[in-house]
């Protein structure tokens, strides 16, 4: 009898192994941290003081580290005095996973502690403008010139020597140029995202559209095919389904850009609001600000892998025929089911 391949090196795995792998995905790291916030002995290297007893710089609802704890409860001890109390904790800049959750819910609620700030509504409003201005400014160029530098050797050797050197520019060294030239509200934020992806999204797309089938492009121009025709015709239909799947990866790497982008000229969006509740110590919400953006941009691939199987539906097809597809897919997906046997 065969072995089980359990880790999948030959065969797909089973629906619900894949259910439960990607649910563990999710689960380890959050039952990591929970560890680490609720047993008392795995960390928590501080102690928040309940009564100071005769240690002198000791205030109640201080923390302290455990060392310097230690050694002061030895010193009074010695001494025969009233000895400090405390429970041992974590620094604050780790709250407990209730905490964020619980701000996932408040850090809406709670006002703004001086007039001018934004909500926290407001403020994932302005990142997302932000995102999605930059992102479709950098795809009305690129993706265009990523096809022509695939097609067409000419364009290749004209644009991507410059281009595979500029890509190696950090995008964020531009910060000061674009607050010159673009001033200091939204305009510079954009211009990081779009240096950011631009460049990136010229080299992958290109790269894509030269694995067409040269048997398609010859028959194609055997049957008289130039120009704009043999692009619209062929080239752009054979390519249009994987240069939509490299649209949504490099949306990812337009998020990447984004905390640094916002940084840029006046702190705006999701990255003032994170910064203004760290300055208040008030880090459930910092991390809660942050597990948004996370999931904002995961939910924002699950919709788009779903629009890509609506509007693609041969590749959802070719997907499930090989064991490949989205992550949904990979999750929830069963295997074809074999043919039957037609009766004789």
């Amino acid at each position: 009898m065969p072995k089980r391949d359990w880790l999948g090196l030959k065969h797909d795995l089973p629906p619900r192994r894949r259910f439960v792998l990607a649910l563990c995905s999710f689960l380890l790291p959050l039952a990591l941290w929970c560890a680490i916030s609720y047993v008392p002995w795995l960390w928590h290297p501080l102690v928040h003081v309940t009564a100071p007893g005769d240690v002198d710089y000791f205030v109640e609802d201080m923390d302290v580290p455990r060392a310097d704890f230690d050694a002061e409860l030895e010193k009074v001890q010695a001494a025969g005095g009233t000895l400090p109390e405390g429970y041992r904790i974590n620094p604050l800049y780790l709250p407990p996973p209730h905490r964020v959750a619980r701000a996932f819910y408040t850090a809406f609620t709670t006002e703004p502690r001086l007039p001018n700030e934004p909500w926290l509504h407001e403020s994932l409003a302005h990142s997302l403008r932000t995102i999605f201005w930059g992102f479709v400014i950098s795809s009305i160029f690129g993706v265009p010139l990523g096809i022509l530098c695939g097609t067409y050797r000419f364009f290749s050797r004209l644009q991507e020597p410059f281009i595979e050197f500029f890509r190696y520019l950090p995008a964020p060294a531009f910060g000061a140029l674009c607050v010159a030239i673009l001033g200091i509200d939204d305009g510079p934020k954009i211009a990081i995202i779009f240096i950011g992806t631009f460049f990136q999204q010229v080299l992958v797309i290109s790269n894509t559209v030269r694995k067409v089938d040269p048997g398609l492009i010859e028959a194609a121009q055997t049957l008289g095919a130039r120009g704009w025709k043999l692009l619209r015709r062929v080239v752009i239909p054979a390519s249009v389904s994987d240069i939509y799947t490299d649209m949504r990866i490099l949306l990812g790497w337009a998020w990447t850009y984004l905390i640094v982008a916002e940084v840029v000229g006046t702190m705006s969006g999701i990255t003032y609001f994170i910064n203004q509740q760290a300055r208040y110590r008030n880090f459930d919400n910092v991390y809660a600000a942050i597990f948004m953006i996370g999931i904002i941009g995961f939910t924002t691939d699950l919709l788009l892998a779903w629009i890509g199987r609506v509007i693609f539906p041969w590749k959802r097809r070719s997907a499930a025929a090989s064991g490949k597809g989205s992550l949904l897919g990979r999750i929830f997906n069963s295997r074809p089911k074999p043919a039957k046997a037609v009766e004789a």
